[in-house]
């Protein structure tokens, strides 16, 4: 598989800028979250490179999403081609895009590459927050607000 070439200048800023939102803390809780939901086992550490890779084969994300709705994904390769494991990120974002706002899903190349691991950090802390509420399994995070439907009169909207 071929690598991207180096970055440089204004490239390697954002990318610098885009890797400095990284929490490392909160991708350990995450990690911690999917061995509790899934069972798993692991490696927990929240530094980005263990995080990346423990990722990036998309299994351990499948599992997840067949721990969180059992036989969501049917079919999770377990082999070593790139284009293999990118289908398995994208039957986890598939998964994903039923349950979290389409703006904190991640693209594919954010995980399999290491684009953008906040990306995939905001994706997953999403689920969990929502994890209790929508699959009955343990949550991670403060719970999300309910929206409030508000019903005006039309005497109201005149003001």
């Amino acid at each position: 598989m071929s690598e991207r070439a180096t970055k440089s200048g204004i490239a390697l800023e954002a990318q610098r800028k885009i890797h400095g939102k990284y929490d490392p803390q909160l991708a350990q809780q995450i990690l911690e979250w999917v061995v509790d939901v899934s069972g798993q086992q692991i490696n927990t550490s929240g530094d980005v490179d263990n995080f990346l890779s423990t990722l990036k084969d998309g299994t351990v994300l499948c599992n997840l999403a067949n721990a969180l709705s059992p036989d969501e994904i049917k079919k999770i390769n377990n082999t070593k081609m790139a284009f293999k494991l990118m289908e398995n990120i994208s039957f986890f974002l598939k998964f994903a895009e039923k349950h979290v706002n389409k703006v904190e899903l991640f693209q594919t190349v954010d995980l399999f590459e290491g684009q953008d691991p906040n990306a995939v950090l905001v994706c997953l802390s999403s689920l969990a927050r929502k994890s209790e509420k929508l699959f009955g399994k343990p949550g991670l995070g403060p719970k999300e607000a309910e929206g409030e439907k508000r019903q005006w009169t039309e005497e109201q909207l005149v003001f």
